[in-house]
């Protein structure tokens, strides 16, 4: 089990996922937290590393990536 943090639904949350041998990447779940309980230099840059990457909709049971214009 693998996870990172993401912006799902607009709020900022730790998804949690397996990668299959396929590349096909299985959601496991989330949870949803606050960027003040992550105190550390280094937590606060994943926090930026990651959510700039990853941004999530999740509806009806289901993840789908957000796409982003660039």
């Amino acid at each position: 089990m693998t996870w990172c943090f993401a912006i799902i639904n607009g709020r900022l949350a730790e998804i949690y996922f397996d990668r299959k041998k396929s590349g096909k990447i299985k959601f496991l779940g989330h949870c949803y937290i606050k960027r003040e309980d992550f105190k550390t230099k280094q937590e606060q840059e994943w926090i930026e590393r990651d959510t700039r990457r990853v941004r999530l909709v999740y509806r009806n049971g289901k993840y789908k990536l957000f796409k982003q214009e660039v």
